[in-house]
């Protein structure tokens, strides 16, 4: 039976079993979750599920919000969805290429959370019990990819909830009909569909399913009961949510091959499936500028790319900063007129730019069944009739292309440093890069944390900041969260 299979194989899992290259891709994929659920504070949407849910929800703080100041303690349910949130918002995350997942949001982001309400939990136990929900998460996926993401699922929120079951589970130490029991509970709660990408909605699927998985892994500690083949049976989730299933051979993999291994970081702020059109716009920049072509006398653009590309990312007008994250056009224009995208590329001021309007109105697909997804075939047409192409097949940040080290470690410090700070973001990565040696994973966010007033006005003037150019702003209700979070931060 898939459920008991999934629950007997990660309780039994030792951080023993988990080879050097294991361990070394769990600690990439949590700093990486890390930084952009540091990074991602700096928008609206987590600070609004905060100050909303928190204040009215929230019980006695016990887990921390990764960019908040250390007086900033939250109850370990809204820690779960605000960092869950935040390390989503940006679409900076992790991606599991063979299922589109992006795995370690859902499961840190509970993981942390628990550990610090129920700890202590050591870096090794934490790590475990990491591995053991993003293997659940990315063998579901594969179990029933890609026909369950086709008809509209966020797999990445429909997989999470059970990712993070299973990794609470084996840290709080449930027995195996728990944790079979929790696993059912998680698979019930499937939450997110692909009609919300563009939006704050996208985000809180990550946070959800991180909660959901929380709550399911507790409610199995207590008693609750679900259903002990929630995962195979004729009308669980394997069978609901998709129109095929490989769930017995998908998980006799399970310690064999491990899905963490395939595990890859975006360079880039946006859907992956546009990875390469970037990648390819800044090589066509370069190429013009060594020879002397002056970008703003571009008069066409053509990426040839698979029909994938433009299902998922296919805005061609995007309006706020979320949207342009889902257009291929945008991700072009920004390439080839800033040489870079960054998530200062995706801001609302810039998608509504004149000069990044005219080039993207100047960008045009042609779909191609033959391209592979992650493949494009560019060329530009410039004023005095010079035609440069590009093909990427390989796009940085891919398997064949992943990020090096120096560069995680530079994604790391730009995204966190612009919210807590240049000495605070290196503490920050200083910490999370040794999470394997501490023997108190609650230890972590004191490590890098601010009680003075003076750190905490800095994060307030930043959140107001973000709150003018950050993507899907709310409003009033975004003045009344900046207003709460400086209350917050100020008063306690």
């Amino acid at each position: 039976m898939a459920t008991q299979a999934l629950a007997s194989w990660a309780l039994d899992l030792q951080y023993s079993n988990l080879t050097a290259s294991v361990v070394d891709a769990a600690v990439k994929s949590v700093y990486n979750w890390a930084g952009c659920a540091i990074g991602g504070y700096a928008q609206s949407a987590p600070i609004v599920a905060q100050t909303t849910m928190g204040g009215a929800f929230g019980g006695p703080g016990t887990s921390s919000i990764l960019a908040s100041n250390d007086s900033t303690l939250v109850d370990a349910q809204i820690a779960a969805l605000v960092n869950g949130i935040a390390s989503h918002v940006d679409d900076y995350d992790d991606t599991h290429l063979e299922t589109i997942i992006h795995p370690a949001g859902p499961v840190a982001s509970a993981l942390l959370a628990v550990s610090e309400w129920q700890g202590p939990v050591s870096g090794e136990d934490f790590l475990t019990a990491f591995v053991a929900g993003v293997e659940a998460e990315c063998k579901l996926g594969l179990s029933v990819y890609p026909e369950h993401y086709d008809v509209g699922w966020h797999i990445t929120s429909t997989t999470g909830s059970i990712g993070a079951a299973v990794a609470i589970s084996k840290v709080l130490g449930l027995d195996l009909p728990q944790t079979r029991q929790a696993i059912g509970i998680a698979s019930t709660q499937v939450i997110g569909m692909q009609e919300f990408f563009g939006s704050d909605t996208k985000s809180f699927h990550i946070g959800r399913a991180a909660q959901s998985g929380m709550m399911a892994a507790l409610l199995a500690q207590g008693g609750y009961t679900s259903s002990l083949s929630a995962l195979e049976a004729k009308y669980g989730w394997s069978h609901v949510v998709s129109t095929r299933e490989n769930l017995i051979d998908t998980f006799a993999t399970l310690g064999k091959t491990w899905e963490i291994e395939k595990n890859t970081f975006k360079p880039f702020p946006c859907g992956i499936v546009i990875h390469p059109t970037i990648d390819a716009c800044i090589r066509l920049r370069t190429q013009a500028l060594d020879r002397g072509l002056d970008i703003s006398t571009i008069q066409s653009v053509n990426a040839r790319v698979n029909p994938y590309v433009l299902t998922l990312t296919g805005k061609t007008d995007p309006q706020t900063g979320l949207e342009a994250k889902f257009s291929v056009y945008h991700a072009a224009a920004v390439g080839l007129l800033f040489g870079k995208a960054t998530p200062t590329e995706f801001t609302d001021e810039v998608v509504l730019n004149e000069t990044v309007i005219s080039m993207r109105d100047k960008v045009k697909t042609t779909e191609d069944d033959s391209v592979p997804k992650a493949e494009v075939y560019l060329s530009a047409v410039f004023r005095d009739g010079t035609n440069l192409t590009e093909h990427v097949e390989h796009a940085v940040g891919s398997i064949e292309n992943p990020l090096t080290i120096d560069q995680l470690r530079t994604k790391f410090m730009d995204q966190t440093s612009k919210v807590i700070g240049a000495a605070r973001a290196q503490q920050a990565y200083d910490s999370f890069l040794g999470i394997a040696n501490v023997s108190d994973v609650a230890t972590i966010r004191s490590a890098f944390a601010s009680n003075t007033s003076s750190g905490a006005g800095s994060d307030v003037a930043q959140y107001t900041s973000a709150s003018t150019r950050s993507s899907g702003s709310a409003g009033k209700g975004l003045v009344f969260a900046t207003i709460t979070v400086f209350l917050v931060l100020n008063l306690f």
